[in-house]
């Protein structure tokens, strides 16, 4: 008989599921052995409390499938012969034999393949078990699956945290960029005021080689800011527009002091 078992939505955790589920069956008393555990498959073979059998551990689209097959020794059967063969169209097998118009083999195999078989003390024992490890796997797969979904929604948790971040500070970022192009502005029309004075001043025969000096270096300041804001880099933008706004109030300084000498 074979039993199977989803572990829902899990399948991007595959590898981490099938060691848990390992270690789950080991802690409810299942001896595992020949695991062949890959990358999108795994078998074993599995004993629990005197069954045994194989399963399989396969990746289905976005779930992971569990399949388990009892593979049971003849000698269930040859406990006694007395009893009742039960399975889809197997309930005159064991009077076949009693009559002796059929071999235990044939009785095995058909049994076998109808997923039930044994006599008065090989049958029931062997459901009890097989239904009894049946429910020990459905258990562990089921506590495997909110395991890993537990860790898969907490995955999700830290990647809508890390989005929020980065949402945050692309905000924070256009933000800051808004305000130092405000202050960008701010210092052109206050640079070009200035340059204004200058050449008014120079038109007027005054000496305007120092302020000119100092608004010709406001404005290559003030290039260089517009170019890192280009950048995204707003240290660089702060500290220009700082050196370019001393140039163009030093440039007014001494247009403003020019007559006193």
């Amino acid at each position: 008989m074979a039993f199977i078992y989803y572990g829902q939505g899990v399948s991007s955790l595959y590898q981490d599921f099938v060691e848990r589920l390992m270690s789950q069956l080991a802690l409810r008393g299942t001896e595992i052995t020949h695991q062949n555990v890959g990358d999108t498959i795994s078998t074993m073979d599995i004993r629990h409390i005197g069954e045994q059998g194989k399963m399989e551990v396969v990746i289905d689209r976005e779930n992971v499938r569990v399949s388990y097959t009892v593979d049971r020794e003849r000698k269930e059967i040859k406990k006694g012969l007395a009893g009742a063969v039960t399975g889809a169209g197997l309930g005159g097998l064991l009077g076949g034999i009693l009559r002796g118009d059929r071999d235990i083999g044939d009785v095995l195999g058909g049994a076998a393949a109808g997923g039930a078989y044994g006599a008065y003390d090989g049958y029931e024992a062997s459901r009890e078990e097989r239904t009894a490890f049946a429910e020990v796997l459905a258990e562990a797969v089921r506590d495997v699956e909110n395991e890993l979904q537990a860790i898969i929604a907490g995955q999700e948790e830290a990647r809508e945290a890390l989005r929020e971040r980065g949402r945050q500070k692309r905000e924070e970022d256009l933000a800051r960029t808004e305000e130092l192009r405000e202050l960008l502005e701010e210092l052109y029309g206050d640079l070009l005021a200035v340059q204004e004075e200058v050449e008014l001043a120079a038109v007027e025969g005054q000496d305007v080689k120092k302020p000119r000096a100092r608004t010709d270096r406001a404005e290559v300041l003030y290039q260089e800011a517009e170019a890192a804001l280009e950048d995204g880099n707003h240290a660089v933008v702060k500290a220009k527009v700082k050196a370019a706004r001393a140039m163009v109030e030093g440039a007014a300084d001494l247009l403003a002091n020019a007559g006193d000498g």
